[in-house]
């Protein structure tokens, strides 16, 4: 007479932990937090993702040296590349009659420390100043739309403006303002200029999910600018089955140039 009992105690006496077990909440640490963290979008939402880095330095004298590096990506694109449009004005009349101070002289500013500047991460931006009458400017833009489609580019052979960037190659560039190297390895893009007559230095870095802007100057009167423009173009509507992972796939080749 007891059987029955016993028998329905022991399945639901069974079938509990297997709920339980359904239901269980699963802890993730902060180690694997941080490591997801901003890493994820849902498939065939990015339909066109672009970068502009621009660095330039004018010394007193007016004269500038500097480049734009950019790139866009699309679902058409065959692979990432970055393409540079160098920057070098010479000095003009005008800005000396204005009062500007023509005085070139070489830099006699010291600047120490700032060694643990190469291992931050994220966005890192510095101006370090051992001189007068300097102006330094950095720059993040993070600029999200939507639309429906990418946006309209020319034809493929015009499609981008300046000198094809190679993986693993550096362009240089030189006047009297000072030398300019940009430089693509698997650390990512690179824009670094050295001012003449110890004026100072400038770098700008984009690598493995971190921004560096980084100025010195030792000398007076320069105007150096380092700016960044991310723009990433979301689909606002529904995607397509086929054009679910073909955006992604775009996106997965930054990873061999150092992103």
């Amino acid at each position: 007479m007891k059987t029955p009992i016993w028998l329905a105690v022991v399945c639901l006496a069974a079938s509990l932990p297997t709920q339980a077990q359904t239901f269980k909440p699963i802890e993730l640490k902060d180690q694997e937090l941080a490591n997801l963290r901003g890493r994820f979008v849902m498939p065939g939402r990015i339909i066109s993702f672009g970068v502009v880095m621009t660095s330039t330095w004018q010394n007193a004298k007016g004269d500038v040296i500097g480049a734009t590096s950019s790139m866009q990506i699309q679902q058409s694109t065959a692979k990432p590349q970055f393409y540079v449009s160098m920057i070098n004005e010479k000095g003009n009349d005008s800005s000396r009659s204005q009062g500007t101070n023509t005085n070139t002289s070489t830099g006699t500013g010291t600047v120490t420390g700032g060694s643990g500047l190469n291992s931050t991460e994220g966005v890192t931006q510095v101006v370090r100043a051992a001189g007068d009458n300097n102006t330094a400017y950095n720059n993040v833009d993070i600029n999200v739309t939507k639309a429906s489609q990418a946006p309209a580019t020319p034809a493929p052979a015009t499609q981008q403006q300046g000198q094809a960037l190679a993986a693993g190659s550096t362009l240089v560039g030189s006047n009297d303002a000072g030398s300019l190297s940009i430089s693509s390895t698997g650390t990512g893009v690179q824009l670094n200029i050295i001012a003449n007559n110890n004026q100072g230095s400038t770098l700008q870095r984009l690598a493995q999910g971190g921004l560096m802007q980084n100025t010195t100057l030792l000398g007076g009167s320069n105007q150096v600018r380092n700016l960044t423009s991310l723009n990433v173009v979301l689909r606002d509507s529904a995607p397509t089955t086929g054009s679910l992972n073909g955006n992604l796939d775009q996106l997965r080749g930054l990873r061999t140039i150092g992103f």
